[in-house]
């Protein structure tokens, strides 16, 4: 692989299923969607039946929960065995310039590896690839085991570039025309549309690494942002999947930990991870909230009331009309107090907290939820995308949703790189069905 090491990053061979395969049945969504709703996950297989699919090659999280989840990973793995020894792929190495269009809305995204030798999950970090948001690091286990000792990896991790001139994507979307098409097709229940071309010639390649680099430059970084000379280089953000790529890293550092030959394990393509980067300010790119909802709380607890005794004299609720308008008033808020909405089977609520101890809502509810979920005040917690699904999971009986405001995207790097990683599930880039499909995919062995 032709790699580029000061910029992070490498030239993938990408597979891609062949021609004629059903590419609506092959793509599906990120394994870490709908981790409440089985019924999405059932109606996916019913649609995909006997096809191709990279539903077979993934673990969704709605099943991480079940009895023998090693016979699912041995069936994940028999899976990528039995593809590649059918022939199901063509394969050659260049980037992936992609197009996904929802809403109206077409966002644009460049397929390339990333080297984790240069990726810090960890607070505190300072590398040229950092997470932006709490790593959770109970999550990476089971991961682990995924991916370990997987033939391929096909990745839903989406990675931002703070790139106002457009300088590294924009030559691709202005030459789309030139590129060789490899894909065209409607995704899977009402997810949109995505095409691909392929980037592999000497002059485009080129292009998009000296962009790179002028983000990476340290001088342009520092004046970028206002910044102490010396300031390690923040390049790439994590938006998407911060947790697959921490499981990489994970298994990259064991496997170094236990090779042999230090100099020749520096280039197994275990170093790198296949993910898509896309412009922080691409206009498609919109920072949607992630939504808390807790689940089946215990008998006889005032969730108020508890509330009320974590934010001694400082919190407030008052119940308002509906979800709209508790949206609007959440919504509408700009600094203290902050505003929180709760969705439950009783109606809607507004929860107001003076003096909070964060800079931003998600962080003061994030604290409170933790000290009840420690204390048993409920048997557990899951993050959601969009208002639809936290209605329809917070309204059950003896569940409670909250609602939270979305960040502002410009904020981003800055916040990261002055503050460090935000509070976990601060944002989502986008809706559920807005998410990265799994598409192309990378050996790893």
């Amino acid at each position: 692989m032709r790699t580029y090491e000061s910029i992070c990053l490498g030239v993938p061979e990408i597979l891609l299923p062949k021609a004629g395969t059903d590419l609506t049945k092959w793509a599906v969504i990120a394994c870490d969607q709908y981790t409440s709703e089985p019924e999405y996950w059932r109606k996916a297989a019913d649609l995909i039946g006997d096809a191709p699919s990279t539903l077979n090659l993934i673990y969704p999280e709605v099943f991480l929960g079940e009895k023998d989840p090693g016979a699912r990973i041995s069936g994940i793995q028999a899976t990528m065995h039995r593809y590649l020894n059918q022939g199901l792929f063509d394969a050659a190495p260049g980037f992936v310039y992609l197009e996904r269009t929802v809403a109206g809305r077409t966002r644009k995204g460049l397929v390339i590896a990333l080297d984790l030798e240069h990726y810090d999950f960890r607070k505190g970090a300072e590398s040229m690839v950092r997470a932006t948001e709490g790593t959770i690091l109970e999550r990476i286990p089971p991961r682990v085991k995924i991916r370990e000792g997987a033939l391929l990896e096909l990745p839903h991790i989406m990675v931002l570039i703070d790139d106002p001139g457009d300088m590294v994507l924009g030559p691709l979307t202005a030459n789309t025309a030139k590129l060789p098409k490899l894909y065209d097709f409607e995704l899977m229940l009402g997810s949109g549309h995505l095409a691909g071309y392929r980037v592999r010639d000497e002059a485009r390649e080129t292009a998009v690494v000296s962009g790179l680099r002028t983000l990476a430059d340290p001088k342009h970084f520092v004046e970028k942002y206002g910044l102490k000379p010396g300031t390690p280089v923040l390049l790439y953000a994590m938006g998407d999947g911060n947790h697959s790529l921490a499981t990489a890293k994970t298994i990259w550092e064991k496997t170094k930990e236990h090779a042999a030959d230090r100099a020749k394990i520096l280039k197994s393509p275990l170093r790198y991870a296949l993910v898509e980067i896309v412009n922080l300010h691409d206009d498609a790119l919109v920072f949607e909230p992630i939504h808390r909802v807790l689940f089946d709380l215990a008998p006889g607890v005032d969730l108020y009331a508890k509330m009320n005794e974590f934010y001694p004299g400082r919190c407030r609720h008052y119940p308002v009309a509906g979800l709209e308008d508790m949206k609007a008033v959440v919504d509408a808020q700009n600094g203290a107090p902050h505003k929180v909405g709760l969705v439950s089977a009783a109606g809607c609520v507004v929860a107001e907290i003076e003096k909070p101890d964060t800079n931003l809502p998600v962080g003061t509810l994030q604290n409170c939820l933790d000290a009840f979920l420690k204390a048993q005040g409920a048997r557990e917690i899951d993050y959601v995308h969009g208002t639809e699904s936290l209605a329809h999971l917070g309204t059950k009986p003896g569940n409670v949703g909250f609602y939270l405001p979305a960040m502002k995207k410009e904020e981003l790097f800055r916040t990261v790189i002055l503050d460090g990683a935000l509070p976990r599930k601060t944002f989502s880039m986008g809706e559920s069905h807005e998410k990265r499909f799994y598409m192309e995919a990378r050996k790893l062995i």
